[in-house]
């Protein structure tokens, strides 16, 4: 498949009600493979790109934002014929997904948030880490340890390196309350990366929108016990089943 110049790597899994994967920063369709089997035996047809710049995927020409990446998950849906599909988003795809759910919403059921991150606010630790990546092509371990668990941005190269620092810096505190589809937030008791307490706040920001201004969506947090930010690879059964039986 060819989307914006780019050739893109999807899998698609069942039959049924369309279900469309988004995975998270550095992660690939094969890594959803085990999810989207087990809720392709629940009727549902899965469908899990390579983001581009990932997996088998061409990476872009150019640094793109949340905006880019959220073109062409549109583009994707309208060569794929989805209507009225839910909508999945891991980490970096779930900030991608907010972005989507909110630029196309009449094409979306329901929005699953997993281990979404939404929010970048700056810290002196980022600010520091943005200088060193722009001014120093170094890569000692200590950074490693320093900034990223998973040197997110020490493990790319050439223009990922530069989307990264895009993307890092787009912050969605201020448009979750415009969210207006209803959304499942699924979060790992012990995520490290995107703690337990930015789940909350999203539950918050997208149900408080109801309240204050007599619109958003409706919202539900769960929470699957024992388990970090990468629920898909480290208990794909239970994650499958919170889905599903919030289908």
């Amino acid at each position: 498949m060819i989307i914006k110049g780019l050739k893109i790597n999807y899998k698609t899994l069942g039959g049924g009600k369309p279900l469309l994967i988004l995975h998270g920063w550095g992660s690939k369709s094969d890594n959803w493979q085990k999810v989207g089997e087990m809720l392709a035996e629940k009727n549902m047809k899965v469908i899990i790109p390579d983001l581009p710049g990932f997996g088998q995927s061409d990476k872009p020409s150019t640094a793109w934002n949340l905006d880019d990446y959220c073109d062409f998950v549109e583009e994707l849906v309208k060569i794929l014929n989805l209507d009225k599909f839910y909508l999945l988003g891991h980490s970096f795809g779930g900030a991608l997904t907010v972005k989507c759910g909110l630029k196309f919403p009449e094409k979306i059921d329901k929005l699953f948030l997993v281990s979404a991150a939404c929010f970048r606010k700056k810290s002196l630790k980022n600010k520091l880490f943005r200088f060193i990546s722009k001014f120093f092509n170094i890569k000692p371990f200590f950074l490693r340890k320093l900034f990223y668990r998973k040197s997110d941005y020490l493990s790319v190269e050439g223009i990922m390196k530069e989307i990264y620092l895009k993307i890092i810096k787009q912050d969605l505190s201020d448009i979750l309350s415009k969210v207006q589809i209803p959304t499942v937030i699924i979060w790992g008791e012990k995520d490290d990366v995107t703690p337990i307490k930015q789940g909350r706040l999203i539950k918050e920001k997208i149900q408080g929108s109801r309240l204050r201004q007599g619109f958003g969506g409706q919202a539900k947090l769960e929470i699957i016990p024992n388990v970090g930010h990468d629920l898909n690879s480290k208990t794909p059964e239970k994650l499958a089943e919170v889905i599903s039986k919030n289908l």
